[in-house]
């Protein structure tokens, strides 16, 4: 079975970025392959942190399922080709990108047949890894049932870590079957550091880890950068890796 990596939290702090970190660590540095990348943000742009172009998502295969299935051909069986039409293969990684969220009329159907044959095909890694939309509404609609970390992403902010302690709360209302969850600060400042313990333990917060600020990833997000051109002596990439070792491997 594949260990399943899950990122959340609010617009803006930088999940998507510590996503791809994870792919590159799993690749490069745990060795960990084949490995499955999940864009499930309708605001797709993992694969440009992964140095990836899209051709076909879940979202568009969702809109032609209603009008393009050939006589003959029974929709579970189209949606199962069109999901492998749109993994994107890589060099150690695959990814698939979820796309656009439902238009209209009801795509129930669509939506379940997509998450059945994402939980079939996701057999096929050592690790999956998924980039969530922002928010909190969407824990209940996870594209895969089983998640063995979520990476519960923050700021520094008291807004930040309201969002991540209200989505570790969801979690345990849904009885979601997530079997551990670590909640992280990201772009972390030293001037920050009393504030942070302050915040973090007012709102009952048991803080997983840190990733510094980094002005590396600032001028990469300018210049349009993917995580596997950070130097290694990026501060956030290793703050991140340092992360990744201590949760998923139990390094100190």
């Amino acid at each position: 079975m594949p260990k399943v990596c899950a990122f959340a939290g609010k617009g803006g702090v930088g999940k998507t970025t510590i996503s791809g970190m994870l792919v590159r660590y799993l690749v490069q540095e745990a060795k960990e392959a084949p490995i499955l990348a999940v864009d499930a943000d309708p605001n797709s742009n993992l694969n440009e942190i992964l140095g990836t172009e899209v051709h076909i998502t879940i979202g568009d295969a969702r809109e032609l399922l209603k009008k393009e299935v050939p006589a003959g051909m029974d929709k579970d069986t189209w949606m199962e080709m069109k999901i492998h039409e749109a993994i994107i293969e890589n060099k150690g990684f695959d990814l698939l990108v979820m796309g656009r969220p439902e238009g209209t009329g009801c795509y129930c159907a669509a939506n379940s047949l997509a998450k059945k044959h994402i939980d079939l095909l996701k057999d096929n890694y050592a690790y999956v890894v998924v980039d969530n939309e922002a928010g909190m509404e969407h824990m209940s609609r996870l594209v895969t049932t089983d998640v063995d970390h979520l990476y519960v992403i923050s700021d520094a902010s008291a807004r930040g870590l309201l969002t991540a302690k209200r989505i570790l709360e969801l979690v345990s209302e849904l009885n979601l079957n997530i079997a551990r969850t670590h909640a992280v600060i990201n772009r972390f400042q030293d001037k920050e550091r009393f504030g942070l313990a302050q915040l973090a333990d007012e709102k009952g917060i048991d803080v997983a880890g840190v990733i510094r600020y980094d002005d590396t990833i600032v001028e990469g997000d300018i210049r349009g950068y993917t995580v596997f051109s950070l130097d290694k002596k990026s501060v956030a990439l290793q703050d991140a890796y340092s992360l990744f070792e201590k949760t998923l491997w139990g390094k100190e």
